[in-house]
C-alpha cells in the first residue's frame, strides 16, 4: 500500500511565540537564549539568520554577528503551552500522530486518499493551525518520514509541498548530504572527503562499501540516499509515564533523609527519560503518612529531561505537601505527559560546561551503571 506521510515544523518556534505576545518584533531581528554570554542561541529569526546566527551558536558570538538583534532569554511556559495547543489541534483531526519534539510533527495518512485528498487534507489542517494558534508551520507531504522532513525544510517559511509517490529518489538526488537526516558532522567530513558531495553520489555507492566504511549504519543510509525509509509513525503517548516510588522501613520525620530520597528518585527518573530519548511535561510527587493518608500534587512543565529543572520542581511540591511533625511512610516521584526528544544543548539557562557536566555523568553512569555517580546528598541515610 502506498504510504501518505506528513511531516510539520513550526517555523522559528521560539521566535514565533515572541512575536506573538509582542507584535513589535514581527519582521525584526530575534535572538532568544541565555542572558549571559557563556549561554547559548536557542532560537533566531530568519532576520538574524543572515548575519549568519543560528541555534547552538554561543550568545557572545551571537551579539557580536548581529549586535542590533533583540535578545529575549525565553519564556519555556509560553512555548509548552503553545505546542499543547498544537498538539490537540492535530490530535483532533488525524488518525496517528506522533509528536517528534516540541514543534515538529509526523502524521500518517495512509489509506485517507480514498475518502478525500491528503494533500487538500494537509493543506486544510495546516491553515487550521495557522488560524487556531497564529503559529507559522510549514509541512510537506510523502511516501515516508525521511522525504517529508528533507521537504519541510524546502516549504519554509509558513509553506507547504508534495513529494509525489515514485519521486523520492529524483528529489533527493541534487541535495547535499549534508541535508540527509541522520548524516552528522563527522559522517558529512568523511563523505565529503571522498568526493561525495550530493545524495545522488551516495545512493550510487554499493551497500557491502557503505557497510565497510560505516558499519549497519552505512547500509541504513544508502537506503535512506536512494529515497527508503519504513520507520513507522509511533503514536507519541505510548508511554504515559515514568515514575519510581519508595516505601521506608520505617516510618520517618528526618528532614535530610526525606530529602534525599526525593533526590535520588527524581535523578532516577530523570536518567531513565534520558536513555529512552523522552521528555516530561507534568512531574508529581506523592507522599503516604504513617497514618496511611497519601496525597500528591503536580505541576505542568516545559518539555524536559534535565536533572536540574525536575529536582526544582520536585523540592517545590514536596514542600507544598509535607505536613510538619507528620511521620512519612512513602514518598514518589513521577513525571508525565512524555515526547520523544532529546534535551536541547541550548536551554537558556545552559553553559557549555553545564552541558558538558551531564553529558559526562551520563555517560558514565551508562559504561558503569546508574549507581555509579551520585549526588552526595542521597547517601544520607534514616
Amino acid at each position: 500500500m502506498e504510504r501518505h506521510i506528513v511531516h510539520l515544523d513550526l517555523d522559528t518556534f521560539f521566535v514565533s511565540v515572541e512575536r506573538l505576545k509582542n507584535a513589535a518584533l514581527k519582521d525584526k531581528p530575534v535572538i532568544i537564549g541565555g542572558s549571559s554570554d557563556r549561554g547559548v542561541v536557542a532560537s533566531c529569526s530568519y532576520e538574524a539568520r543572515k548575519f549568519g546566527v543560528h541555534s547552538a551558536m554561543p550568545m557572545k558570538l551571537a551579539r557580536r554577528l548581529c549586535p542590533s538583534a533583540f535578545y529575549i532569554k525565553g519564556d519555556h511556559d509560553s512555548y509548552s503551552q503553545q505546542s499543547r495547543l498544537v498538539t490537540e489541534v492535530i490530535q483532533e483531526q488525524v488518525p496517528l500522530m506522533e509528536k517528534a519534539s516540541i514543534d515538529e510533527f509526523y502524521i500518517d495518512m495512509t489509506g485517507m486518499d480514498r475518502f478525500f485528498g491528503c494533500e487538500k487534507f494537509t493543506k486544510e489542517l495546516r491553515e487550521r493551525i495557522v488560524r487556531e494558534s497564529g503559529l507559522p508551520i510549514s509541512c510537506a507531504l510523502a511516501v515516508n518520514k525521511l522525504v517529508s522532513k528533507v521537504a519541510t525544510h524546502d516549504a519554509k517559511p509558513n509553506g507547504q509541498r508534495t513529494i509525489p509517490f515514485g519521486n523520492e529518489k529524483p528529489y533527493l538526488a541534487p541535495l547535499p548530504i549534508r541535508r540527509m537526516p541522520g548524516v552528522g558532522e563527522k559522517t558529512s567530513t568523511l563523505l565529503e572527503r571522498m568526493g561525495v558531495e550530493s545524495i545522488k553520489l551516495l545512493s550510487e555507492i554499493p551497500p557491502r562499501m557503505m557497510q565497510n566504511l560505516l558499519g549497519k549504519s552505512g547500509i541504513d543510509l544508502s537506503r535512506k540516499a536512494n529515497g527508503i525509509d519504513e520507520s513507522p509513525v509511533i503514536p507519541y503517548t505510548e508511554q504515559k509515564s515514568i515514575g519510581t516510588e519508595n516505601t521506608f522501613e520505617s516510618d520517618t520525620i528526618d528532614m535530610a533523609f526525606l530529602n534525599s530520597q526525593l533526590v535520588r528518585m527524581t535523578e532516577k527518573v530523570g536518567f531513565e527519560l534520558r536513555q529512552k530519548n523522552k521528555l516530561c511535561g507534568c512531574i508529581t510527587v506523592k507522599l503516604r503518612y504513617a497514618n496511611f493518608d497519601t496525597v500528591s500534587r503536580q505541576c505542568i512543565i516545559s518539555y524536559t529531561s534535565s536533572d536540574e529543572v525536575l529536582l526544582q520542581r520536585a523540592k517545590e511540591l514536596f514542600a507544598k505537601l509535607y505536613e510538619k511533625r507528620m511521620l512519612v511512610r512513602l514518598v514518589g516521584v513521577k513525571v508525565s505527559h512524555l515526547v520523544q526528544g532529546c534535551q536541547q544543548i541550548d536551554l537558556f539557562q545552559d553553559t557549555e560546561e553545564g552541558v558538558s557536566l551531564y553529558q559526562a555523568i551520563d555517560w558514565i553512569k551508562n559504561r558503569y551503571g546508574e549507581k555509579s555517580l551520585t549526588r552526595a546528598i542521597t547517601l544520607t541515610r534514616a
